[in-house]
């Protein structure tokens, strides 16, 4: 397996790990009240940040362990990178332009933030997915 598609893996693992943490501890604190009275910040900013410490550990340990196999990328490394991010990056986008129209809306912060964290949580997962789908059967 690439260094890459290890990386793409346990991105994926994390960020689906960091959002199940997260929609654990706000759904629990939450005790019969709405949602958007629920404190969710301290969540949302440790999940995120562990979730980022938790990547840059990841990509340290594969490239410790995959050092006799080497870490060079080749042409099929970068074009599978590439599509992995822009099929990521769409779904970032389409998180901001969600939160742009809660926030037209004039919606709690509570949505806005909840939007704009999902996208970020489907752009690391979906990007990672369609990296790993390009290792496994191939770039067309």
């Amino acid at each position: 397996m690439a260094f890459e598609e290890k990386r793409a893996w346990a991105l994926a693992v994390i960020a689906v790990a960091g959002y199940a943490v997260y929609l654990v501890l706000v759904l629990s604190r939450a005790d019969g009240r709405p949602l958007t009275e629920t404190p969710y910040v301290g969540a949302l900013l440790w999940t995120t940040g562990l979730g980022i410490v938790a990547g840059i550990v990841s990509g340290i340990w594969f490239g410790v362990a995959s050092r006799n196999e080497g870490l060079q990328v080749d042409e099929r490394d970068r074009e599978i990178g590439r599509f992995g991010d822009h099929v990521g990056q769409s779904f970032g986008v389409i998180g901001g332009i969600s939160a742009m129209a809660l926030a037209m809306a004039e919606a709690a912060h509570f949505w806005i933030a909840n939007v704009l964290y999902l996208g970020f949580v489907l752009s690391a997962v979906l990007g990672s997915a369609a990296k790993i789908a390009a290792y496994r059967r191939g770039m067309r």
